[in-house]
Protein backbone atom coordinates (compact mmCIF):
# COMPACT_ATOMS: atom_id res chain seq x y z
CA UNK A 1 0.00 0.00 0.00
CA UNK A 2 2.72 2.51 0.95
CA UNK A 3 4.64 1.84 -2.27
CA UNK A 4 1.56 2.42 -4.43
CA UNK A 5 0.76 5.67 -2.60
CA UNK A 6 4.32 6.88 -3.17
CA UNK A 7 4.11 6.01 -6.86
CA UNK A 8 0.82 7.91 -7.16
CA UNK A 9 2.39 10.93 -5.43
CA UNK A 10 5.17 10.92 -8.03
CA UNK A 11 2.73 10.40 -10.92
CA UNK A 12 0.45 13.29 -9.91
CA UNK A 13 3.63 15.36 -9.92
CA UNK A 14 4.25 14.19 -13.49
CA UNK A 15 0.79 15.49 -14.40
CA UNK A 16 1.84 18.85 -12.93
CA UNK A 17 4.95 18.62 -15.10
CA UNK A 18 2.73 18.45 -18.17
CA UNK A 19 0.20 21.08 -17.03
CA UNK A 20 1.08 22.85 -13.80
CA UNK A 21 -2.47 23.91 -12.95
CA UNK A 22 -4.23 20.75 -14.09
CA UNK A 23 -2.89 18.58 -11.28
CA UNK A 24 -4.21 20.81 -8.46
CA UNK A 25 -7.52 21.23 -10.31
CA UNK A 26 -7.92 17.46 -10.48
CA UNK A 27 -6.82 16.97 -6.85
CA UNK A 28 -9.31 19.66 -5.76
CA UNK A 29 -12.04 17.92 -7.76
CA UNK A 30 -11.10 14.56 -6.23
CA UNK A 31 -11.23 16.08 -2.75
CA UNK A 32 -14.54 17.83 -3.46
CA UNK A 33 -16.01 14.55 -4.77
CA UNK A 34 -14.54 12.68 -1.76
CA UNK A 35 -12.33 10.43 -3.88
CA UNK A 36 -9.57 11.58 -1.56
CA UNK A 37 -10.03 12.68 2.04
CA UNK A 38 -8.32 15.82 3.27
CA UNK A 39 -10.62 16.75 6.13
CA UNK A 40 -8.69 17.32 9.33
CA UNK A 41 -5.46 18.04 7.44
CA UNK A 42 -3.73 21.30 6.62
CA UNK A 43 -4.93 20.84 3.02
CA UNK A 44 -8.63 20.55 3.92
CA UNK A 45 -9.22 23.82 2.01
CA UNK A 46 -8.63 21.87 -1.22
CA UNK A 47 -12.06 20.23 -0.96
CA UNK A 48 -13.98 23.52 -1.04
CA UNK A 49 -16.02 24.77 -3.96
CA UNK A 50 -13.88 27.94 -4.01
CA UNK A 51 -10.61 25.99 -4.35
CA UNK A 52 -12.12 23.78 -7.03
CA UNK A 53 -13.37 26.83 -8.95
CA UNK A 54 -10.08 28.74 -8.73
CA UNK A 55 -7.87 25.79 -9.67
CA UNK A 56 -10.21 24.90 -12.54
CA UNK A 57 -10.11 28.46 -13.90
CA UNK A 58 -6.31 28.42 -13.66
CA UNK A 59 -6.19 25.07 -15.47
CA UNK A 60 -8.45 26.30 -18.28
CA UNK A 61 -6.31 29.42 -18.62
CA UNK A 62 -3.19 27.31 -18.82
CA UNK A 63 -4.71 25.10 -21.52
CA UNK A 64 -5.26 28.22 -23.61
CA UNK A 65 -1.93 29.95 -22.88
CA UNK A 66 0.02 26.76 -23.61
CA UNK A 67 -1.02 26.95 -27.26
CA UNK A 68 0.26 30.51 -27.79
CA UNK A 69 3.56 30.81 -29.69
CA UNK A 70 5.07 33.31 -27.23
CA UNK A 71 4.55 31.03 -24.22
CA UNK A 72 7.96 30.15 -22.75
CA UNK A 73 9.09 26.54 -22.51
CA UNK A 74 8.02 24.70 -19.38
CA UNK A 75 11.69 23.90 -18.77
CA UNK A 76 12.52 27.54 -18.12
CA UNK A 77 13.08 28.37 -14.41
CA UNK A 78 9.67 29.97 -13.75
CA UNK A 79 7.85 27.03 -15.33
CA UNK A 80 9.92 24.48 -13.45
CA UNK A 81 9.34 26.21 -10.11
CA UNK A 82 5.58 26.30 -10.74
CA UNK A 83 5.57 22.60 -11.61
CA UNK A 84 7.64 21.67 -8.57
CA UNK A 85 5.32 23.65 -6.29
CA UNK A 86 2.05 22.33 -7.69
CA UNK A 87 3.46 18.81 -7.99
CA UNK A 88 4.60 19.01 -4.38
CA UNK A 89 1.22 20.31 -3.23
CA UNK A 90 -0.60 17.52 -5.04
CA UNK A 91 1.82 14.83 -3.89
CA UNK A 92 1.38 16.01 -0.29
CA UNK A 93 -2.41 15.95 -0.69
CA UNK A 94 -2.42 12.35 -1.94
CA UNK A 95 -0.04 11.26 0.80
CA UNK A 96 -2.12 12.97 3.49
CA UNK A 97 -5.29 11.42 2.09
CA UNK A 98 -3.69 8.00 2.54
CA UNK A 99 -2.58 8.86 6.08
CA UNK A 100 1.09 9.03 5.10
CA UNK A 101 3.69 11.73 5.61
CA UNK A 102 3.09 14.90 3.66
CA UNK A 103 6.82 15.62 3.33
CA UNK A 104 7.62 12.47 1.36
CA UNK A 105 4.55 12.98 -0.82
CA UNK A 106 5.55 16.59 -1.46
CA UNK A 107 9.11 15.64 -2.39
CA UNK A 108 7.94 12.90 -4.74
CA UNK A 109 5.33 15.20 -6.27
CA UNK A 110 7.90 17.96 -6.79
CA UNK A 111 10.33 15.48 -8.37
CA UNK A 112 7.54 14.25 -10.64
CA UNK A 113 6.73 17.84 -11.59
CA UNK A 114 10.29 18.55 -12.67
CA UNK A 115 10.77 15.19 -14.37
CA UNK A 116 7.39 15.39 -16.08
CA UNK A 117 8.22 18.87 -17.38
CA UNK A 118 11.39 17.69 -19.11
CA UNK A 119 9.94 14.42 -20.41
CA UNK A 120 6.80 16.18 -21.65
CA UNK A 121 8.83 18.92 -23.34
CA UNK A 122 11.14 16.54 -25.18
CA UNK A 123 8.41 14.07 -26.15
CA UNK A 124 6.18 16.85 -27.50
CA UNK A 125 9.06 18.46 -29.37
CA UNK A 126 10.16 15.10 -30.79
CA UNK A 127 6.65 14.20 -31.92
CA UNK A 128 6.23 17.52 -33.69
CA UNK A 129 9.59 17.16 -35.45
CA UNK A 130 9.25 13.46 -36.33
CA UNK A 131 5.59 13.31 -37.34
CA UNK A 132 5.31 16.82 -38.82
CA UNK A 133 2.04 17.21 -36.92
CA UNK A 134 1.22 20.77 -35.89
CA UNK A 135 2.32 21.59 -32.35
CA UNK A 136 -1.30 22.47 -31.52
CA UNK A 137 -2.44 18.90 -32.27
CA UNK A 138 0.29 17.34 -30.13
CA UNK A 139 -0.46 19.86 -27.36
CA UNK A 140 -4.15 18.90 -27.30
CA UNK A 141 -3.22 15.21 -27.06
CA UNK A 142 -0.90 16.13 -24.19
CA UNK A 143 -3.79 18.01 -22.53
CA UNK A 144 -5.97 14.92 -22.77
CA UNK A 145 -3.19 12.75 -21.37
CA UNK A 146 -2.73 15.09 -18.40
CA UNK A 147 -6.47 15.21 -17.66
CA UNK A 148 -7.11 11.49 -18.03
CA UNK A 149 -3.90 10.57 -16.21
CA UNK A 150 -4.72 12.85 -13.29
CA UNK A 151 -8.25 11.46 -13.01
CA UNK A 152 -6.93 7.90 -13.16
CA UNK A 153 -4.36 8.60 -10.43
CA UNK A 154 -6.84 10.26 -8.07
CA UNK A 155 -9.49 7.60 -8.66
CA UNK A 156 -7.01 4.97 -7.42
CA UNK A 157 -6.40 6.52 -4.02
Amino acid sequence: MLFSVLVLCFLIGCVAGLRSMMAPAIVAAAAYLRWIHLEGTSLAWMDTRLALSLWTLCAIGELIVDKLPQTPARTMPVGLVARAITGGLCGAALAMSAGKGAQVGALLGAAGGIGGAFVGYYVRRGLVLQTKLPDFVVAVVEDLLAISGGLFICSHM
